[in-house]
């Protein structure tokens, strides 16, 4: 996203609640807000430069674009307190390709209220956030056909195979299951 001047683009603020990981353990995202929530996205590239200047319950200020039937942005700038901006300059900015960590990831599994639903850059579907802060993340031709389990409000169970790492948690799912309160389904 190099070449969208931020400048010519919307600004939100808000306050960091939580961020969000990708399967490699990288941040690619956060959420604005606690009580009316807003995920940010930003590429993966620019996960460093994230973790070393923003800290979950810092004001932010975003400029980015908002995907069509999600409530998502995808942020080209980000300024935090300091004032230093973080610009998408894209993923070969010094001439050095973006190279994913490696990381081991761990048999997982989670369950708990969806407070969110995740979405990629574009605006599809990619999974959700739960109440206790772990990150589901699926494909999205695999997210689309689940979207009653990835909506707010809805009680999952999820395993896979995830990352944890200080930022958060995240969990690759292989399979979901809707909890059903005992008390209702009899």
């Amino acid at each position: 996203m190099h070449w969208i001047d931020p400048d010519s683009l919307p600004e939100t603020r808000g306050k960091v609640t939580r961020f969000l990981l990708n399967p490699h353990g990288e941040l690619d995202g956060f959420v604005l807000g606690s009580r009316q929530m807003q995920q940010v996205h930003f590429p993966p590239h620019l996960s460093r430069q994230v973790a070393r200047l923003v800290a979950v319950g810092d004001a932010v200020r975003v400029r980015g674009v908002r995907a069509r039937g999600a409530d998502l942005i995808a942020a080209v700038s980000i300024t935090p307190k300091s004032g230093k901006v973080i610009l998408d300059e894209g993923p070969h900015r010094d001439g050095e390709k973006h190279h994913r960590p490696e990381v081991e990831r761990s048999p997982m599994q989670a369950s708990g209220e969806v407070v969110l639903s995740l979405f990629g850059p574009k605006g599809e579907l990619r999974g959700a956030l739960l109440d206790d802060g772990t990150s589901l993340r699926m494909p999205p031709h695999a997210a689309s056909g689940l979207t009653s389990y990835l909506t707010p409000g809805a009680h999952v169970h999820a395993w896979g195979h995830g990352v944890r790492n200080r930022h958060g948690r995240t969990i690759e799912v292989d399979e979901i299951a809707e909890l059903v309160d005992a008390e209702t389904a009899t």
